[in-house]
């Protein structure tokens, strides 16, 4: 190995010094970038570079769309070469694999080859490579074993080809590698023809995705496929301009303009040009290409050029959007709610979210743990039109991050490993009609805040594995006891997505800022059996108490009161020891610590025992463990 490694270093060092090579023209080239532009040595070690799982979650968020779009054809394609040992990667336009499909087995292997979701394959770090030659000339190709310019990667065989975006820039690479291949370059021939064939169907497909609600133009060149697979795909508006196109359409507008072949510009000649300058037809002949006319009769002329089977796909149906603005309720029955009660801050609050909500507005409620965010949320949406469809409360914290997805926007049956045989609903979709409550939403990854931006914006939800949105008519109350500001400044949280959210933020107050206790009190009370009454003692007991559980905290100590009192009078020893021994002069951030430093306060208090912890704060076992995790807590009880 190591002198075939030496080898093709004198064979680049020959290439680069007298200007020409035996290789193909592209490895040729990339060879001397290599050299000329990159400054790599050819001697050099060039081990693979995998990026940190926080930073392929950035470049992931960002390419989520074609992603998702490209998931169906990315498995079609594995099946068809997995046999020969290829593994599969979907390279951002920037050379990193945000999507990879491998043999288990070989995991080890392949991650130290750099054939593994994460690497960088960027030709500047990698040196000649398919994924980052292939964006450095916008071409399909092969670079088959020592065509590689890094000695460490002169076993390989990878093939690759570009993925273009609707508006002609490069928005992906589709590759296929092995960590051996027979030498001659000829056997990858099969795989380039592959790797073009499923890179044209994902560009075609994420036209269709991404123009919904235009008219999609189909061009073939037979009228075998023109219905079945189409070469060229144009998206058009209602005014007869051209929005988006597949490469291959783009390749036509470029001849039709006479435009130099090579990577497009950031924008293309071709947006925005007219229909009927390119064609011989305009957008209002469109009706006369659809499936309801017999192909041969489809026939649609270039310009001064060659003519194509034409098929024109009408635009979808654009859902209903919800009304703007709606009457106002002139007393919402949500101050009729026995957790808001009278207090003169919460009362004027809960009246203007009533109005805000009605109205349309997502709303941001804020507060610490245990304020009656989920309770205040409720009292809203009984308040409003909606009261008679569904309450769907969501606690973003409890759900497992490798199922939110699935869980939030359903699935399709055998969407993927271990999803239910005959599909999901998801909840957003539960929701439909009525509210979605979004609890604890600072803790929501950032994948599925990508894809609920999406769902706000458009109104519109996609299953995991569905290849067309549905529509939905929901509105959002998201909850949060954190800071998402400071998230966002920490890159944990889409900026965006906190602007879609607050159209009106409001904070709860503690309750230990409250003036309504013995009302709020009576209130809880009121509605359980025997109508139980608290002694003055009890009251005053109660009032003594620094509440750091808040509302929550309350109820459960009227529920223990409840349990123990033998008559309808609930008396000082009838409360929980721990509102009887609160330190009534303690400062109110000495008690009721919130946020992040709630839970390490609450794991001192609990001696580190994470399931009292859990039901301490409302929580499942394992969001306290994740929390912890991310914000470095280790119990002192761990061995080691």
């Amino acid at each position: 190995m190591r002198s075939a490694v030496m080898a093709h270093i004198d064979e680049l060092v020959r290439a680069a010094s007298d200007g020409g090579g035996a290789r193909d023209p592209l490895i040729d080239q990339s060879w001397r970038r290599c050299m000329a532009e990159y400054r790599l040595d050819p001697a050099a070690p060039r081990r693979a570079y995998i990026h940190s799982q926080a930073r392929l979650r950035e470049h992931r968020d960002a390419l989520d769309d074609l992603i998702r779009v490209a998931r169906f054809g990315v498995e079609a394609l594995y099946r068809q070469v997995s046999g020969l040992g290829y593994v599969l990667i979907l390279a951002d336009a920037r050379g990193v694999a945000v999507d990879f499909i491998g043999d288990a087995n070989r995991d080890e292997d392949l991650r130290r080859a750099g054939l593994y979701r994460g690497s960088d394959w960027n030709e500047h770090l990698a040196g000649t490579c398919a994924v980052g030659t292939c964006i450095a000339t916008g071409e399909a190709l092969s670079v088959h074993l020592d065509d590689h310019f890094a000695g460490d990667h002169i076993g390989l065989t990878c093939t690759a080809a570009p993925v273009y975006a609707a508006d002609g820039t490069l928005a992906a690479v589709l590759d296929i590698s092995a960590l051996q291949a027979p030498a001659p370059k000829a056997s990858q021939h099969l795989a380039l023809q592959l790797v073009t064939s499923f890179a044209h169907r994902i560009e075609t497909a994420s036209l269709h995705n991404g123009f919904r609600r235009e008219w999609i133009l189909h061009l073939s060149r037979s009228p075998e496929f023109a219905d079945i697979e189409p070469e060229l795909a144009l998206a058009v508006d209602a005014g007869g301009r051209i929005l988006g196109f597949n490469s291959r359409a783009r390749a036509l507008i470029d001849r039709a303009l006479h435009r130099p072949r090579g990577p497009s510009d950031l924008r293309h000649a071709g947006l925005g040009l007219r229909l009927d300058a390119l064609f011989e037809a305009s957008v209002d002949d469109l009706p006369r290409f659809t499936r309801a006319v017999p192909v041969e009769r489809r026939v649609l002329r270039l310009r001064g050029g060659e003519r194509f089977y034409a098929l024109a796909l009408e635009p979808a149906e654009v859902p209903a959007r919800a009304p703007t603005r709606a009457p106002r309720p002139a007393r919402p029955p949500v101050l009729a709610d026995p957790v808001l009660a009278d207090d003169a801050t919460l009362g004027p609050m809960a009246r203007q979210a009533a109005r805000l909500f009605e109205a349309g507005l997502s709303l941001l409620v804020g507060g610490e743990t245990g304020t009656g965010k989920e309770f205040f949320a409720q009292s809203l949406h009984r308040a409003s039109s909606r009261a008679a469809k569904s309450f769907v409360a969501v606690n973003c914290a409890a759900l497992p991050e490798t199922l939110i997805e699935s869980e939030l926007f359903g699935h399709e049956p055998g969407a993927f490993t271990g999803a239910a045989a005959k599909g999901r609903t998801g909840l957003v979709q539960q929701a439909d009609g009525g509210t979605l409550f979004l609890d604890e939403i600072g803790d929501m990854p950032l994948s599925a805040q990508t894809r609920l931006l999406r769902v706000l914006a458009e109104r519109e939800v996609t299953p995991v594995g569905a290849a067309r949105p549905q529509a939905v008519d929901i509105r959002v109350i998201a909850a949060t006891h954190r800071d998402l500001a400071a998230l966002v400044r920490e890159g944990r949280f889409r900026e965006d997505l906190l602007y879609r959210l607050a159209g009106s933020r409001f904070v709860l107050p503690p309750l230990r800022e409250r003036a309504d206790l013995p009302a709020l009190t009576a209130r809880l009370l009121a509605g359980r059996p025997g109508s139980p009454r608290l002694s003055d003692e009890a009251t005053a007991a109660l009032a003594r108490h620094a509440w750091p559980g808040n509302v929550r905290e309350l109820v459960s100590a009227l529920d223990y009161a409840c349990a123990l009192a033998e008559g309808p009078e609930i008396g000082v020893s009838d409360l929980p020891p721990t509102v009887l021994t609160g330190d009534a002069g303690a400062s109110p951030s000495a008690t009721a610590p919130t946020g992040d430093d709630a839970l390490e306060t609450a794991l001192r208090r609990r001696a580190w025992n994470v399931s009292a912890v859990a039901r301490d704060l409302g929580l499942d076992r394992s969001t306290v463990h994740r929390r912890m995790r991310r914000l470095g807590l280790v119990s002192p009880n761990r061995g080691g």
